[in-house]
């Protein structure tokens, strides 16, 4: 297991942090999601709620969006805190290993029911694969998921 920092949370929160995977291990057990194939049949992994980093980092009042870097590709999501706070995993480990690049780690960001792409702030472009980065913020932040359905045929051409 490494202590290389895989995840930064930033913005407005109270306690700005970096984690590693064991800082993400030593999260309280209540908080652990053991496999996300519960929520996505074809994603393997387990890792840790939204709402348990959250509770350690401390989203500010005014902190009313987070924004998804996964610098890795420069893709970038931002969704309300309010609609994702329940929804969101943050994997990073498969079995007892780190999760790696071609499963989209070291860190992958699923929501648990993300509607169709397009159709919502939380739709299935919001699950963000090489994640880096949580930054909230008060206003929306940099989204650049696609807007076209050919720009959204090609991002998900490799997958």
């Amino acid at each position: 297991m490494t202590d290389a920092p895989i995840l930064i949370i930033d913005g407005l929160v109270s306690r700005p942090r970096t984690f590693t995977p064991r800082d993400l291990d030593e999260l309280p057990e209540e908080g652990k999601v053991p496999d996300v194939s519960r929520y996505h049949p074809n994603r393997r992994g387990s890792g840790v709620t939204l709402e348990a980093i959250l509770s350690e980092v401390g989203p500010k009042p005014e902190a009313n969006y987070l924004t998804l870097h996964a610098d890795r590709d420069d893709f970038h999501v931002s969704i309300p805190l309010n609609a994702v706070r329940g929804e969101g995993i943050v994997v990073y480990r498969l079995g007892e290993r780190e999760l790696d690049l071609k499963d989209g780690g070291p860190v992958r960001f699923l929501i648990k029911d993300p509607t169709a792409c397009h159709s919502s702030e939380l739709d299935d472009c919001a699950n963000v694969k090489f994640l880096s980065r949580i930054e909230f913020s008060e206003r929306k932040g940099l989204d650049t998921r696609p807007t076209t359905e050919d720009e959204h045929a090609a991002l998900h051409e490799g997958e």
